[in-house]
């Protein structure tokens, strides 16, 4: 009997909270890890007279992810009521967008490298884009943390602009959707709109997911997940979802749309609630806030769109000649690509500095626990380094020394520690003289080679570069070996 197939359609919708200095709609500072309930006023705490105003800033940045992610933006948007009831909205109603958003369409671009690692060398839609539905602006709500027998309320976060950023339903695994968070986040974090941090809260998702027989054409009942607190709890949460789901309709069960929360602990969901419809949210218009022309916010933010990853990824290839890996290693964090193109600026060899910044300098730094930014080596003594290798005055093996003595003592300059360390270059009569010594004394080698076993030239390399103590430079021996023997 043959197994049906089953089609899984995962929309996501992203809450993102913008890095402004004050809040939505008061001027309450927005901080972490304050003392609870100290970043809060009338209007955040929801008390009856206060009035809102709107924050410039936080529409202007939603503006621009809007145009980082292909959106458009609509002449006029407004303010919205959303109502429904919970501990941690104070006004039993927050305030959002319903029909008229700051963005519409646009859409995710899938990085190969954003896929979790065991995922990036089957990919099914290389270079898919993940189309978006709209991109809206509301107030945060407060944080609530549930202990054993109670439940407290911290209103620091209630306020707090949050874009909700959502897709359409196009999204078919979940290392899709893995990639999808995780190219959204760099793109965001790349215009210096958010921390987009999950554990600090700053970027937080609900995942809708539904299954369908293949060749049905409409989609089957959405589910949505809620309490994922991680992007790994997102994969793990889907996964099992998918089966249950799978399960449930082969069981002859049907699914209705519902919420279900995820315990990462059990690797769980579990139902909570048959889901709202957005008529049971009771929509209006918010009086107290006036629709919003956006013309000239628009034109404003149009200069502000930096160079997206995948942009910088496509120059670093032409520009530089390196390899689309080792592109989307580097363009893949704004403050590393950055590094790298300061080390590049006047290096003799651009791809030898990328294969030194991904190979040793990524290594040493997650050896020391040290993001890029905390980078004690100065990207131009990397060069500098690098440009003493290819200049000969050190070999690589040396180079490496130089290096991790330069990672302790970054106040040095590349030149003085390979002086330090009595790594001066064999003069080239030294050079000739050993080579000479090592074809002389490898006569079989040397035939093999004139008859056409190039490779051995690499063995003949070794053996000069001991006689010399690792002084002589690889490429010249190399080269030098060629010119001697021919063949």
């Amino acid at each position: 009997m043959t197994k049906t197939r089953y089609l899984v359609s995962i929309g996501l919708e992203v809450h993102v909270q913008l890095k402004t200095e004050s809040k939505m709609f008061c001027a309450c500072p927005v901080q972490f890890g304050e003392p609870p309930n100290s970043l809060t006023c009338p209007v955040c705490l929801g008390l009856p007279g206060s009035l809102p105003v709107l924050n410039r800033g936080a529409i202007e940045k939603t503006i621009q992810a809007g145009m980082m992610l292909g959106c458009e933006t609509p002449p006029l948007v407004k303010w919205d009521r959303k109502n429904y009831f919970y501990p941690d909205m104070p006004k039993n109603y927050q305030i959002s967008q319903f029909d008229l958003p700051l963005c519409l369409g646009g859409g995710v671009p899938l990085y190969e490298l954003a896929y979790p690692k065991d995922a990036q060398k089957d990919i099914a839609h290389p270079g898919k884009v993940v189309t978006l539905t709209r991109i809206h602006l509301e107030e945060d709500v407060a944080k609530s943390t549930h202990h054993e027998s109670f439940s407290t309320i911290d209103f620091n976060r209630a306020g707090t602009p949050l874009m909700e950023i959502v897709s359409e339903p196009e999204i078919e695994t979940p290392e899709e959707a893995v990639a999808y968070l995780n190219s959204l986040r760099q793109i965001l974090v790349y215009g210096g709109l958010s921390d987009a941090d999950m554990e600090k809260g700053q970027m937080r998702c609900d995942v809708n997911v539904s299954v369908r027989p293949d060749g049905q054409t409409e989609l089957g009942s959405k589910i949505e997940l809620k309490n994922l607190n991680s992007v790994s709890g997102v994969r793990r949460a889907l996964a099992y979802e998918i089966e249950r789901q799978i399960e449930a309709v082969e069981n002859g069960e049907k699914l209705i749309q519902s919420t279900r929360r995820w315990d990462d602990d059990l690797g769980e969901t579990f139902l909570m609630r048959t889901k709202e419809e957005a008529h049971d949210y009771r929509y209006f218009p918010d009086p107290d806030l006036l629709p919003v022309q956006t013309e000239d916010m628009v034109a404003k933010m149009r200069s502000t769109v930096p160079e997206l990853p995948h942009e910088k990824r496509a120059r670093f290839v032409e520009a530089y000649g390196v390899s689309d890996y080792d592109a989307s290693v580097l363009a893949s964090e704004q403050a590393l690509a950055d590094y790298y193109e300061k080390a590049a600026n006047g290096a003799k060899d651009t791809k030898k500095v990328a294969n030194w910044v991904i190979n040793n300098l990524l290594s040493a730094l997650n050896d020391a626990s040290l993001t890029i930014q905390d980078c004690p080596v100065a990207p131009e003594k990397l060069r500098d380094l690098i440009n003493l290798v290819e200049s000969g005055q050190v070999n690589n093996n040396q180079a490496k020394e130089v290096f991790t003595l330069l990672f302790e003592s970054p106040d040095k300059s590349p030149a003085a520690i390979a002086k330090e360390r009595g790594f001066e270059p064999a003069d080239d009569s030294e050079v000739e003289g050993f080579c000479d010594q090592v074809i002389a004394d490898n006569p079989d080698k040397v035939a093999e080679i004139q008859a056409g076993n190039d490779k051995l030239i690499n063995w003949l390399t070794g053996q000069v570069m001991k006689a010399s103590k690792g002084k002589a430079n690889p490429k010249a021996v190399g080269d030098i070996l060629k010119a001697k023997i021919g063949g």
